[in-house]
């Protein structure tokens, strides 16, 4: 498609591609920057692991709340899914298969990494949302079929986050194990909109395990 976040740059850092055995796809929050997300990249980079970072037009994928009904938020939404599904394609051009790319977001991204791993069901080389789920004013777990075949994936979040409600990540996990994840979520007590170290800790060893395997 050729929506709102077409032709936006793709950030890159860590190994190159076309010499890296893994990536990691990262998607920045609303009002951040692919620069930004990619500074929590380089926490978790390995050697022989890319990181690739979509940029969002204006800072923002899509305008209102990702719990509005969907139409809301087009064309934004599907442009967004769009550019990760680029960046995949992108890896898989230079060597790096599907099983080997894990797509990481926070917040606003970690809506868009959720929805486009669960509306494009394979093998991945995992899925982390931090701070985020589904996006929809509802979620009905059976309007979703395919299989993740194992895809190991991370939900962590506040059980008081003013933008995440604690439900929306639930059901997130519920149809992320439908499809067949592997699905470690953890609430956090207090914790608010952010991510703690006890998340990057778990993702970090996510990451050791894809680069190793």
């Amino acid at each position: 498609m050729d929506g709102p976040h077409q032709g936006q740059p793709l950030a890159t850092d860590g190994t190159p591609l076309d010499e890296a055995d893994a990536a990691l796809v990262l998607v920045h929050g609303r009002g951040a920057t692919a620069e930004s997300i990619l500074q929590m990249g380089r926490q978790l980079h390995r050697d022989g692991l890319a990181l690739l970072a979509p940029q969002a037009d204006r800072n923002t994928w899509y305008p209102n709340s990702f719990l509005q009904p969907v139409e809301s938020n087009e064309p934004g939404r599907s442009s967004g899914l769009q550019a990760i599904d680029d960046a995949v394609e992108r890896a898989n051009d230079h060597g790096v298969p599907t099983e080997r790319v894990m797509v990481l977001g926070f917040s606003q991204g970690a809506c868009l990494g959720s929805e486009y791993v669960a509306r494009n069901p394979r093998r991945y080389g995992g899925l982390v949302a931090f701070s985020g789920g589904l996006i929809g004013e509802t979620i009905d777990p059976d309007e979703f079929e395919g299989s993740l075949d194992g895809t190991p994936a991370f939900l962590g979040c506040s059980d008081v986050d003013p933008h995440i409600p604690e439900e929306r990540v639930h059901v997130t996990t519920e149809v992320l194990e439908k499809l067949d994840a592997d699905v470690e979520e953890r609430i956090y007590e207090g914790m608010g909109h952010g991510v703690n170290d006890d998340e990057i800790e778990y993702v970090d060893g996510m990451v050791a395990a894809l680069v190793d395997d």
